[in-house]
């Protein structure tokens, strides 16, 4: 809208850019290259709205080049995908939307519902509502990638307030897909250094089967989890 702040991350040759600075009040882009810094200088020469700053996305200090509320737009490098979402979900101060192209699968994974589950798309949903909004052929791009691309659509949401510990909550998330085709029962005793006894308990307690896989768990069932978990601590 005519009244957004938008961050991107990774211009380029500035192609999206030229898009964003039409629309929007304030563009802030952050590119790591810094080859393409003059470029991107010569393309938009006089531009009042637009800001460029040469730097790493994930060391970028956001508190000191950007206040109030922003959106992230970017046609973001496939290996950057789950720090960054990282980088901003962890943010005081988060976006209020994120809309990224990524790897198809990637965001395939980021969407999934119990059953296709992944410690990527946990992450995600446990902060943000996400949706797929569009799917992009190889083809429409030059050269031709072997993969099909997706546009995200992230939208962060508060924290759930069950969540009482959010490092344990991780943690536990992450000892049982370290087995993610063993039952949940079997990855818990090993990574918590508990007996598969009262690893039983825990999930009875939690209403979780014992031979449940991790990927079927919801959210909530995680949520249930650490609480009880946390409680035995």
């Amino acid at each position: 809208r005519p009244t957004d702040t938008v961050l991107e991350v990774g211009p380029g040759l500035g192609v999206l850019t030229g898009e964003l600075v039409r629309r929007v009040k304030k563009v802030l882009v952050v590119e790591k290259d810094r080859n393409l810094i003059p470029l991107l200088q010569r393309e938009f020469h006089g531009q009042k709205n637009l800001q460029i700053i040469e730097g790493d996305i994930l060391k970028f200090h956001l508190a000191k080049n950007l206040s109030g509320p922003y959106k992230v737009v970017a046609n973001i490098p496939y290996y950057l995908t789950s720090k960054l979402f990282q980088y901003f979900l962890e943010q005081a101060n988060r976006p209020q939307s994120l809309v990224l192209m990524v790897q198809k699968e990637v965001g395939e994974r980021v969407v999934a519902s119990p059953g296709q589950l992944s410690v990527l798309g946990l992450s995600v949903q446990v902060f943000a509502q996400a949706e797929i909004i569009a799917t992009v052929s190889k083809n429409s791009f030059w050269p031709v990638p072997k993969v099909d691309s997706a546009i995200l659509k992230i939208t962060p949401r508060r924290r759930p307030a069950e969540i009482r510990d959010e490092r344990l909550f991780f943690r536990i998330i992450k000892v049982a897909f370290a087995g993610k085709r063993k039952q949940i029962q079997n990855t818990l005793a090993f990574g918590l250094k508990l007996s598969k006894e009262e690893v039983r308990k825990i999930l009875d307690e939690s209403g979780i089967s014992s031979a449940a896989r991790p990927q079927d768990l919801s959210i909530e069932e995680w949520v249930k989890l650490s609480q009880v978990v946390g409680s035995r601590e």
